[in-house]
């Protein structure tokens, strides 16, 4: 019986080995077009060395996968971050040679990127939403009860407007970017959701929780995203994401409900994560019984290679 089972163990191990290697071969992320990652809410592409992106675009590039990592305004509508991350896709397609790149977008860089395909179709092969808030957030919701034009709103307003400004400067980006917090709110509450949508419905399901179009435009559309606040006791950031989480009354990522999230083809909407889990923060502190999420972007790379993408 013991050899039995150390002969099980040695081929599971070798079976494993083996799909590891297969994952890890040369070219298993080598999309045919660039892939470009746009940041969420008071996001950034990097800070004293460290990524928003934790760790996902070196393992990206490590086998095969061109990527780019954009800077867009940390608080602002989804309209006006469009078009700032539209004026980089422009500038990325001329440096790469391709005539089309992959959108990813995280948290509020759904909507962002999701308007780049909508107004410029020709220059996106797919978008892939990540945690973002297609039907707006009850979290944005609940902070929208703030009267408008009160002092409280003021206070709350400038105090998240310096926290933007902040970023902006410790990433080290050479320009300034506009902050603007209640555009941001506007964007992401039910209402200001709702309004984006009826100007670019593209992939955006038709049902309260069912996916959208896989194909509009000639441009794939993907989402996948996470349902559990609470994910490793070490990482300081689940306190906050347990807190969003009490705004909701169905299951979210803290900061994003699940039906929300859909769009397009949804690959996943019951992840093991939380809001920041879903782009390896922090630090890469993600559940111990998840898959680990930087095989989750390698994994949707060679979805796209597969796809001809």
């Amino acid at each position: 019986m013991n050899n039995k089972k150390t002969l099980l163990a040695l081929c599971l191990g070798a079976s494993l080995a083996l799909a590891g290697q297969a994952q890890a071969s040369p070219g298993y992320t080598q999309t045919r077009y660039p892939i470009v990652l746009g940041h969420g809410m008071l996001g950034f592409d990097s800070i004293l060395g460290i990524d928003y992106w934790y760790g996902i675009p070196a393992a990206l590039r490590r086998d095969g996968a061109q990527v780019y990592v954009t800077e867009v305004s940390q608080l602002n509508t989804s309209e006006l971050r469009g078009e700032e991350l539209l004026a980089q896709v422009e500038e990325i397609v001329a440096l790469s040679g391709q005539p089309k790149v992959n959108l990813i977008g995280h948290s509020h860089g759904g909507p962002t990127v999701r308007y780049v395909a909508a107004v410029r179709p020709d220059l996106v092969a797919s978008v892939t939403s990540v945690g973002a808030p297609h039907k707006g957030s009850d979290v944005a919701d609940l902070i929208r009860n703030i009267p408008e034009g009160s002092a409280g709103e003021s206070i709350v307003a400038g105090l998240v407007n310096a926290m933007g400004s902040l970023i902006h400067f410790l990433s080290g980006s050479p320009s300034s970017a506009p902050q603007n917090s209640l555009g941001s709110l506007e964007s992401l509450n039910s209402e200001g959701a709702a309004r984006f949508n009826a100007k670019f419905p593209q992939g955006i399901p038709t049902s309260a929780c069912g996916e959208g179009d896989y194909q509009v435009n000639g441009v794939r559309y993907y989402s996948w995203s996470g349902t559990s606040p609470l994910t490793n006791p070490l990482d300081i950031s689940d306190a906050m994401m347990g807190a969003g989480a009490l705004a909701f009354d169905e299951p979210n990522d803290g900061l994003v409900g699940r039906c929300s999230s859909h769009l397009g083809m949804v690959i996943r909407d019951d992840y093991r994560m939380n809001h920041l889990d879903e782009v390896n923060q922090v630090f890469g502190l993600t559940s111990l019984f998840e898959t680990d999420p930087i095989t989750v972007y390698r994994q949707h790379a060679n979805r796209l290679k597969n796809a001809g993408l």
